[in-house]
């Protein structure tokens, strides 16, 4: 399937060769095969049994170039952490607490049960996760949150601070386990490098005030304090974008990111780590789709494959 080539960055004109084509016949190919592609939602919806979930979602939005608007605009979508399945994606207009609401509502209506967001500060994403999902909790990102104060100190090119923001990282945000070390060691970075300075004093009242979505992951079993995982997936879809330059309407827009969720969730992970490891030479959605349930007929006449199934059936984990 040319599509599958495709998304995986082989060029337009190398497929025509490879298929006896031309440029603009291998795309008309693609196309073709884009369109006879299920949607993303319908996978999840129909196929998958999201009890399997861990009710975790890393959550992050990339912006894409499409004709006829004069700014990028988001793509929002989020990857169960327990599964690496990319449960849900929309392209949006804008970043706001609109389409955080309208996101997290598609969420809830395809039967995820969110228990936790883990992501960058938006403006609007805890008001609309509220909204949505009274009871979930927001854990903001420690590597973009961290790397916000190295800016407003400017650690990484002058000395004056970097002992208040080491001291802070290390025993703060790496050693503290619990609720009163947390307070413990916020008065302790206070009284040994901040004194009376304004400008620190004003960081260590951001992270109290903040503290309840800093530090959320401590009580939940297997959350993350950062969007790594989803970071490596925006890594491969930046490499695509950059080669596709823009869509050229929005409709163009939905029909390739839709076909890249897809592939993403069915192509075989080779390179997780640590705790994930059993996930290596599986696909994402082995982890969600329905105990017994057969690979989908669509799946595998548009040349997409179960990579490995136990002997009676069942999906994996």
């Amino acid at each position: 399937m040319l599509w599958i080539e495709h998304i995986d960055g082989v060029g337009l004109r190398r497929l025509g060769d490879e298929h006896a084509l031309s440029g603009s016949q291998a795309y008309a190919r693609v196309i073709v095969e884009m369109d006879q592609l299920p949607k993303n939602d319908w996978l999840t919806n129909t196929v998958c049994d999201l009890s399997r979930c861990a009710g975790v979602l890393i959550l992050d939005g990339k912006y894409v170039a499409v004709k006829g608007f004069d700014r990028k605009i988001p793509f929002l979508f989020g990857i169960d952490y327990l599964t690496h399945d990319i449960i849900h994606g929309q392209l949006f207009l804008a970043e706001d607490e609109a389409s955080f609401s309208r996101y997290f509502q598609q969420l809830k209506d395809l039967g995820y049960n969110l228990r936790i967001v883990v992501a960058d500060d938006r403006a609007g994403l805890k008001q609309a996760l509220h909204k949505v999902f009274p009871y979930a909790r927001l854990q903001l990102c420690h590597n973009h949150y961290l790397e916000n104060i190295r800016k407003l100190l400017k650690v990484r090119t002058e000395p004056r601070y970097q002992h208040f923001f080491n001291s802070l990282k290390m025993h703060v945000f790496t050693e503290a386990k619990t609720d009163e070390e947390i307070t413990k060691w916020l008065r302790h970075v206070q009284e040994q490098h901040a004194g009376s300075n304004l400008l620190l004093n004003n960081v260590l009242a951001d992270i109290a005030n903040r503290r309840n979505n800093l530090f959320a992951y401590k009580h939940f079993e297997d959350c993350p304090n950062n969007t790594n995982l989803i970071e490596l997936y925006n890594s491969h879809l930046n490499g695509r974008l950059k080669t596709i330059k823009g869509f050229q309407s929005l409709t163009s827009a939905q029909r390739w990111l839709n076909t890249w969720m897809i592939r993403r969730r069915t192509k075989t992970l080779t390179d997780c780590g640590q705790k994930f490891k059993h996930l290596n030479r599986h696909c994402s959605l082995e982890f969600t789709i329905k105990k017994q349930a057969q690979w989908p007929d669509i799946l595998t006449n548009l040349g997409i494959n179960a990579i490995t199934f136990s002997e009676k059936g069942d999906s994996i984990h």
